[in-house]
Order: C-alpha cells, then structure tokens, then sequence
C-alpha cells in the first residue's frame, strides 16, 4: 500500500493499493519535488465520479504506467471535496490551456507547484505517451517550462477576477430583463433545461427564473421553468424507485444519467421543488420533495445527524448496475402487473439504453393521460404504480449498493439544512423540521471550533473550512431560523458571518476570497465568483449578509452586500446562467425584500400560513420575543402581522390575507 493508507478520504483509500507511488498533498510531497527536481504530477477526483474509476483501473493500477509516473514525477493525489481551493487553481489552468474541464483532473507542475500542462481523462496509451513526452520536455527545455508556466500562474491568478466598483449604480427592471433575454435564447423550449447534451439540473439557474417570472409577470420564462420541472422529475436523472437525483444526465432529454448521486444536487433540489410548490401547487413537486428527503435520510444521513456527501455511479464496478432492471427482471417480480409498470416507465425487451441492453426507468405521460388510456381512475393507477415501486426497490435492495463516500461536508451539509427548512415551509411536514434541527444541532457541536470557526470535514485531521462552508452553513442557519423564529439559529449565523468577514474579505479587492488568510499560501488566492451546480460562494456570502442587514440593522452588512453586487454587475448582462445566485441579488435590490414580523402566542400557525404564500423576495422574523430591531415594542398577546419594506411598516395586519393585501397578493 502506499502512503494514500493512511488518508481518511474515501477517494484517497480508493488509490491506496495502486502501484504509483502516490503522495497526499502536503510539505512531504512538495518538498521531496524540490529536491528531486521533479515535475509534480496533481491528479484531482472524488469518490463517486466513473470517469476517475476507470482512469484508475486502466492506467493506475497497471505496472508499467505506474513505473512511468514513478521514475519520472512526484505523484499527488487530491479528493476535491477535501480540497477544493487546490481543485479551484489547476481547473482554471485546465480551464485556460483547453476551454473545458472535469474529473478526472490531472495537472503537470514544475517542482514548485505552477502548472504546464493538464487534462482530464486520458486513455492508457496517450497518458503513457504524454508523460513521457512531458518528462523529456522538462529534461531538454527547462527554460521553455519555465516561460510557459509564468504564463499559465498569471492566467490563474487573473481568471474569474473583477475589479472594484465604487460608484453605485441604479438597477432597473431593464437590467433584468437584458440578463434573461441573452439567457432565454438558450432555453430547450421541448426537453426543458439548456439545449444541448449533457444536461444538468442547474437548480439555482431554474430559481431564480421562476422568481423572475413571478416578479415580472413573464409568462413565457413561467412555461420554460414548468417545462424543465417536469422534465427532470419525469426523466431518467431522477430515480423512480428510491428517490433523489443524479448528478446529470448523458443525453438532451434527461434520459440516462451519470449515476453518481451527490447531496449538493439533491439539497439544492427540494429547495427548488419545495419553493415551486408555493408558486404552482403541482403535486408532482411534492412527490419529488418526499422521495428526495427519503432517500437523502436512508442512504446519506450518518447517525449523529450529519448528511454523507455522495453515492458512487458505479457498483461491482459497472456504472449504473443498481439501478437498472431489464424487463425480464421487472416482469419477474410485478407479474401480472408489470405490464402497467412498463409502458409507464417506458420498459422495453431491448432496453432503452441500448448501450447496456437494459432500462432506466423514465415517464413521458402524466397520470392522468395514462390513466386516461388504461381506463382507470387517476388515483387507482398511482396506487398501482407505488405498489410496484415498493416492489422493484425491495428487490433492488437485494444487489450490492454502490460505495458510499462517508464525508460530512461543512458547506453541503449547509445546503441540505436549507432545502429541509425549504420543504418544511412549503409542506408543513414536521418531520422536515425535526431533521433539519438534528443537523443544525450537528453542525454546531462538531463543525464550529471553541474559537467560532468552522471545520471543513467531520472527523478529518485536515480542518481547513473555505468560504463556501461559511458561506452555505450560515445561509442554512438563517433559514432555520425563518422556519423556527429561534433566535439563537440566527445569532450563530451572525457570528460566522463575522468570522468570515475577518478571515476570508479583502477591503481592497471588495470580495471574499475562497480561501482565509491564516491558509496555506498556494500558486494563487482565488475568488470564487461564477454560480455553476452550486452558488459561487460570493454570491451565496452577499445574498446572506444583505439579509442579515435587515435582520440586524447593521449598516456593515448591507455595504459589503452592495459592494460585492456593483463589482459583478458589469458581468453579469452577457452570460445569466453563470451569475444566477447573484441575479437573485439583483431582484432583490430592484423589487426590494419585504421583512414580515409575526408576533404573538399563535405566531408559529400564522407563520406557517404565510411562508406557504409565494413571497420569492422576503425574511421572516417573529415570535414572542423582542430580540431584533424590527420585533421592539411589537410583541404581545394578539398575533400581528407587520409587513415592513425599505424602512416603512404598514400597520399591523390581524389576519394572513389582510396582510397579503399590503404585499399586492
């Protein structure tokens, strides 16, 4: 075994056995580069990604490649969940050298870490060829290396830079409007999402275009958000029979995922069906909600309340082997019944991936068209239909479940707090609270150190927290905080957001950087400024602490929000779908955010009744408590509603619909 043995990463242990002599990130590696004089190779991947695994198997754990990496580079490899502001640096330079990226990612460095050279997956044959290609370069033309690695650092150290904006703008509903306009030029109007192939379920993108919608009565982006909505809980990306989501399908129609199943995505995912729930009351989008947080708590949801980070796409090292049944299998276990199950799920004696002669299971028709078509009553086929599900998933139980990577992430599990206090919102479901105060009571015990800092992983040695985990914990703690009216929820979230303003903001920039300033010093200090699956941790901090200025009153706040805003206004016209948490921003700055206090010893139903209203551009404060400033001289024993706006109240409502009518609904 070689030294990875000795990681608690469950990417790193998966390379433990190769023949490379493969070297986790740290002085012992990069010290031993100097020394040598040896080119680093840095190779870059997660547990659950099928590209890295067969990369693994065909050149890592074969001999006569691993002699080539050993005689010739210092070999590192890095778990990007573990390690993201080193996956951040030599993306961008993948990035900058090809025009795309992914994992596996695999960089070559001078001895002092700047990149030469990178990619992703490479076959056997061209790695071979590349490395030794590269190793010769190194060996002849050093001078040549250096001159393109000073190149390549400078790329990295400008790429997703901006620059400070002093002058506050007006921002218009115009502004808005030019953002989706260049944006709806690329909406797949027929399979929903973006056009083209793969297709990824982008659930901040559909958020804020269903916000917009509402706020400007756009009709047209309303039937582009419905259609993707139905799209993706209809397609193969989700799973039928356990719930949750993959990470992206391979096809334009959302038919065969990736079957990799991270909770990032699935988080991200109630949020965004829970909320849609409130603005279109579609059953679909609570179905989806319920088997989403099943699967998240059966299979993702660790003992002590945290949430696991991922489910691999490959089990007995064949991708997507759990999940898929032919029909013979399907008609083995329904019997009689399988017949309705197959042509609802779309089943067919070939397969429908043809690649692999066996189904994954996807919907074309609602329930009541089937039902229509088979004689039925719309509720007798749903019946049916979950009677086989329950079926299929007892008997898939049965084979090998694919590998679990069992980190606790600060930031995911951040995520997955807000989409519980998002579903509990929409649904009412107490049990949704009950797991969401579990996870919160998790992550404030384990993850926040004695000195208010935030731990990245649970139970890892490597206890760096970067900006995203600050960022998505405190976004979490606010929202439980809405749901609950408990202060102490929001006071934590204050308290990281004060940690993180002192460790990770630069006054002179006007922007967080991802990694603090007590962190090892690597090629680069980057800024994460581009929402992609998830937010861009800016975004994500200037969405929180603009919420915090209106929970507190606190001025400093509220700058540091406008401040991030103005510097990536200028950006943010062109390109929508990377800048969509920050266009979230900006709907909020031109439509302004309602601040609804509820007070009172029923506060609690009131509450509930309100935040099942779609209100996309609000806070919710109360309680029978007078502990922030909106609450002084506000509370006593006859529930009131104040519904606040750009430092104005209107008087105090007695009655949900009496205060919908300041709000215009």
């Amino acid at each position: 075994m070689n030294r990875l043995a000795n990681s608690a990463s469950p990417y790193l242990l998966q390379h433990a056995n190769n023949p490379v002599d493969w070297f986790p990130w740290g002085p012992e590696a990069l010290q031993k580069a100097q020394n040598e004089n040896k080119l680093i190779l840095v190779s870059i991947g997660y547990s659950a990604c099928h590209w890295c695994h067969v990369m693994e198997h065909e050149s890592f754990e074969d001999a006569q490649i691993a002699t080539i990496m050993n005689d010739h580079f210092v070999c590192i490899k890095v778990d990007r969940e573990e390690r993201p502001d080193i996956d951040q640096i030599y993306m961008s330079a993948v990035q900058l050298m090809t025009g795309r990226g992914g994992w596996p990612l695999n960089c070559i460095c001078l001895p002092d870490q700047r990149p030469i050279y990178g990619g992703t997956y490479f076959p056997k044959n061209d790695w071979a060829n590349l490395l030794l290609n590269l190793a010769e370069f190194y060996r002849e033309k050093p001078a040549e290396a250096e001159e393109y690695a000073v190149k390549l650092t400078e790329g990295i150290q400008q790429y997703e830079s901006v620059d400070l904006i002093t002058q506050q703008p007006e921002y218009t509903k115009a502004d808005l409007e030019t953002i989706v306009t260049n944006w709806r030029k690329r909406f797949d109007m027929k399979e929903g999402g973006s056009m083209g192939a793969p297709k990824f379920p982008m659930p901040n993108n559909w958020q804020f275009l269903m916000r917009y919608a509402f706020l400007m009565k756009d009709e047209a982006v309303a039937d582009a958000v419905k259609l993707t909505l139905k799209k993706m809980a209809y397609g193969g990306i989700y799973d039928h029979i356990g719930g949750g989501f993959a990470r992206y399908s391979v096809d334009a129609r959302w038919h065969v995922p990736h079957f990799e199943k991270m909770l990032y995505d699935n988080a991200q995912l109630v949020s965004l069906y829970a909320e849609a729930y409130t603005w279109r009351r579609d059953d679909l989008y609570k179905q989806v909600v319920a088997e989403t947080i099943t699967f998240v708590e059966k299979e993702l949801t660790s003992s002590t309340g945290g949430f696991y980070s991922a489910l691999d796409a490959d089990s007995e090292g064949v991708e997507g082997k759990f999940y898929t049944f032919t029909k013979q299998e399907i008609n083995g276990v329904l019997g009689e019944h399988a017949e309705l199950f197959n042509i609802y799920y779309n089943v067919t004696a070939d397969g429908n991936w043809h690649e692999e002669h066996t189904n994954v299971f996807y919907r074309k028709d609602s329930d009541a068209q089937l039902a229509a078509k088979f004689g039925l009553n719309a509720n007798d086929l749903i019946e049916k239909i979950a009677r086989a599900k329950q079926k299929l998933f007892s008997e898939r139980a049965k084979r090998i479940s694919p590998g679990l990577d069992h980190k606790i992430i600060a930031s995911w599990n951040g995520l997955m707090l807000k989409g519980l206090c998002d579903a509990y919102n929409a649904f009412g479901d107490e049990h949704y609270l009950s797991l969401a105060i579990n996870n919160a009571g998790f992550i404030k015990d384990n993850l926040i150190t004695a000195n208010g800092q935030l731990k990245r992983i649970y139970n890892s040695e490597n206890a760096i927290a970067f900006l995203d985990d600050y960022a998505n914990v405190i976004d979490g703690f606010i929202s439980l905080y809405e749901s609950t009216f408990d202060i102490r929820w929001l006071g934590l979230a204050k308290s990281l957001a004060d940690t993180a303003i002192a460790d990770f903001y630069d006054e002179n920039e006007g922007m967080f950087f991802y990694t603090s300033s007590s962190d090892e010093n690597l090629i680069a200090r980057k800024c994460e400024i581009m929402d992609g699956v998830i937010p861009a941790s800016n975004s994500v901090m200037a969405r929180c602490l603009r919420k915090l200025h209106l929970f507190y009153e606190a001025a400093n706040y509220g700058e540091i929000a406008s401040q991030l805003l103005r510097n990536l206004m200028p950006y943010m016209g062109k390109y929508g779908s990377v800048y969509s948490n920050w266009c979230m921003l900006l709907l909020e700055e031109v439509f302004g955010t309602y601040e609804i206090a509820i007070t009172g010893p029923g506060f609690k139903a009131v509450a509930m009744e309100m935040q099942g209203r779609y209100i996309p551009n609000k806070i919710m404060l109360g309680g029978m408590e007078e502990n922030l400033p909106l609450l002084e001289n506000r509370v006593n024993n006859t529930d009131r509603i104040f519904i606040c706006k750009d430092k104005t109240c209107g008087l105090p409502a007695t009655g949900v619909s009496d205060a919908l009518k300041q709000i215009g609904g």
